[in-house]
């Protein structure tokens, strides 16, 4: 229960580090809402179960993708295995991407 603990956490870390301005980073019209899509990337991950491969790199997006779930708004091929900070930044600069962002 505690490493889930620290894997989530460091997971919520890493999101609010992305979120952070970087350079000329490209930035989201509404720079609140990329921190509201990351979170509710992170609750997707952990109410899928997903949390501890994805802070592993280890999640093959291709599943949830067009050509899967339809949860990320592109069809990805099997062995879609994103790094995580990857992943957030999309979540950052293209909200659009993600299901879960719809509303936040």
């Amino acid at each position: 229960m505690f490493k889930r603990i620290a894997v989530i956490a460091a997971v919520v870390a890493a999101a609010a580090l992305a979120v952070a301005p970087i350079g000329s980073a490209a930035q989201p019209a509404d720079p609140g809402k990329g921190g509201r899509c990351i979170a509710a990337g992170v609750g997707t991950l952990v109410s899928l179960g997903l949390v501890d491969e994805a802070a592993r790199g280890e999640v093959d997006y291709a599943p949830l993708g067009l050509n899967g779930a339809g949860l990320i708004r592109v069809a990805l091929p099997a062995g879609s295995f994103l790094p995580l900070g990857t992943v957030i930044s999309l979540h950052r600069t293209n909200p659009e991407l993600f299901a879960w962002c719809d509303g936040v």
